[in-house]
């Protein structure tokens, strides 16, 4: 009985004696845009520094993000979800001023034994490509982009998980405020490069345009800014459109997206954001935004790799998966509409209603939206038999 008490004794310890797992690493490589864009890279580093870590950053450093804190930094949509800490500790983020840091950096946090390394945006494709295949015991989140062969054609990498967003259903709805809101019949579209993701987020909105107001829709006018990281271009490229007569602009522009929300609020006119809640950069002049849950994103591949069940390969996510989607009209906003001309508040509810009528289309595929410039082209307005009466469209 002694030796039975002795060896059960020895088989509770060995457990505790075991050395623990180290904690997770994780690294983040931030695009041109950076921190503080208000926009998709913020939107990543809430995912990974405040959900994952529980962490904020500050001038000084990280600190510890008290839960009341933490809820009130989470988009209005994702409060009510549970988004429970990680326990990971301090990530590596750096930052890249040109195309040509993406590769080192990379490199440097596979190198400094980052278990999961962060890739932030479609432009890091062919560097997280060559990196992940020099590093295969390194995880890789690769967004807004599929890993691509030497020919140019999507591939996949088993140590890389490429997450795409169907951008063109957010943006549609988006479209559809513009068309219903504006009293001038212009509306304007801005957007960063001109690259195929970004004509995709011109493709969506500018269909969303046209189911609700076609002759607002053949009067869109688009710009470019050429960058991703020049607010005082945003400013130049969105004061013109409003001198020209837009009443509402949408942009798709990183941090040139800030100087286009500056514009609106020299021209006291309304801007609908992109990627995160940006309701907060000009209370009265940002109606809505397309936000694109990047930051779910980041924190459920940490999560997968904390619980050892991460699959590389792609990913898509759209509406139907909540991974898009348009924030509450702004009650701050309020003023500048009724100073365009919208005064009854039954015309932003009636905006409200059809826009969840449109979406609900949208979600079970009875509107299939243009992802390119040549799908615009052919886009026909769905019969009515789809969206029902749209309201506000009627007014």
């Amino acid at each position: 009985m002694r030796a039975f008490l002795v060896l059960a004794t020895i088989a509770a310890l060995v457990p505790a004696c075991r050395k623990k797992a180290p904690p997770l690493t994780v690294g983040l490589a931030l695009d041109v845009g950076g921190r503080g864009d208000q926009s998709f890279n913020d939107g990543t580093l809430r995912g990974l520094e405040n959900m994952a870590a529980g962490l904020r950053y500050t001038p000084r450093g990280y600190e510890p993000l008290p839960d009341p804190d933490y809820r009130l930094l989470l988009p209005p949509d994702l409060r009510s979800r549970p988004f429970p800490h990680l326990g990971i500790p301090q990530p590596i983020v750096l930052q890249g001023k040109a195309q040509e840091d993406y590769e080192p950096n990379l490199r440097l946090l596979a190198a400094q034994g980052a278990d999961l390394v962060v890739a932030v945006g479609f432009m890091m494709e062919p560097a997280t490509r060559k990196v992940a295949r020099d590093n295969p015991q390194t995880k890789f989140l690769l967004l807004d982009t599929p890993i691509l062969d030497e020919a140019g054609k999507p591939s996949t990498l088993p140590n890389v998980r490429a997450v795409v967003f169907r951008e063109n259903e957010g943006t549609f709805l988006a479209g559809a405020v513009a068309g219903e809101i504006t009293r001038s019949g212009k509306i304007g579209f801005v957007g960063g490069m001109q690259l195929p993701l970004i004509q995709k987020f011109e493709a969506g909105f500018r269909a969303g345009v046209a189911v609700v107001n076609p002759e607002a829709a053949r009067n869109v006018l688009v710009a470019y800014t050429g960058t991703f990281d020049d607010e005082r271009k945003g400013v130049e490229v969105g004061l013109d459109l409003y001198r020209r007569g837009c009443d509402v602009v949408f942009h798709a522009a990183g941090l040139d997206g800030l100087g286009v929300i500056k514009a609106a609020q020299l021209s006291g006119k309304i801007v609908i954001g992109v990627d995160s809640d940006q309701s907060h950069v000009a209370p009265a002049n940002v109606v809505t935004s397309m936000v694109k849950h990047a930051d779910v994103v980041v924190y459920e591949t940490v999560r997968d790799v904390v619980q050892e069940k991460f699959t590389g390969g792609d990913v898509v996510l759209g509406l139907a998966e909540g991974a898009l989607g348009l924030v509450p009209l702004s009650v701050s906003a309020f003023p500048t509409l009724r100073a365009m001309g919208l005064h009854d508040p039954e015309d932003l509810m009636a905006i409200v209603i059809d826009v969840q009528t449109l979406q609900h289309a949208v979600m079970t595929r009875h509107i299939p939206v243009p992802a390119t410039l040549e799908e615009l082209k052919a886009f026909r307005p769905p019969d009515p038999a789809v969206t029902g009466n749209l309201r506000a469209a009627k007014r």
